[in-house]
């Protein structure tokens, strides 16, 4: 891991007891559905949803893959995708490079994000896209929600084997706000704790 995302990481790690009782519950959850499918199969297929693909959904599948690195969990695949398209928000990608991430830009118009979480690694490739864009798992795979409206408007998630909600509180209503990187940054560090917390447990089972 880079030096300081590996702080991060550790400062992260050290707050699992703050996560409430009721949200270990649902992320132990899809731990153990993640487990199951690797005993079963070597692999597992994650895709995050939210609304807009443009905040939590990519900060979720940023987090579980890199979470899945730094426990040594092979044939993990993360995805991201919404009920619509729109673009990556610059406050989120400017909340991961604070975390310690590195990646590089490409394109104007809903560009995309190569993003890495050590050195040697392959980028993930972060852009906006519906749930069901054709770089994404269509059968055999997680639908995690990461927002409630998307929960509530996809209540089948066509292809899914597995549908859990794990939903977060928009950072958007901080945009243009003097609390805009302070809001943004307690969004990105709650989603990175809870998915560094989920994989722990896969890893520990």
């Amino acid at each position: 891991m880079y030096k300081k995302l590996e702080s991060t990481i550790n400062e992260l790690t050290a707050g699992f007891d703050d996560i409430s009782a009721a949200r270990k519950r649902t992320l132990e959850e899809v731990a153990h559905y993640i487990r199951r499918e690797l005993h079963s199969s070597g692999s597992v297929k994650l895709n995050f949803i939210c609304t807009h693909n443009s905040r939590r959904s990519h900060m979720a599948q940023v987090w579980t893959q890199t979470a899945a690195a730094y426990y040594g969990l092979d044939g993990v695949e993360t995805y991201s995708g919404g009920t619509e398209a729109t673009e990556f928000n610059p406050n989120a990608v400017e909340a991961l490079k604070r975390a310690g991430f590195r990646m590089r830009r490409s394109g104007e118009e809903n560009p995309e994000y190569h993003i890495r979480y050590a050195k040697g690694t392959d980028s993930l490739v972060c852009y906006s896209k519906t749930f069901n864009d054709p770089v994404n798992p269509s059968e055999d795979f997680a639908a995690i929600m990461t927002c409630s409206e998307a929960d509530e408007k996809c209540p089948i998630v066509p292809g899914a084997t597995y549908r859990q909600s794990v939903t977060y509180q928009d950072p958007k209503e901080a945009d243009g706000t003097e609390k805009e990187a302070e809001v943004y940054d307690e969004r990105n560090e709650q989603i990175g704790k809870e998915m560094l917390f989920m994989m722990n447990v896969v890893n520990s089972q």
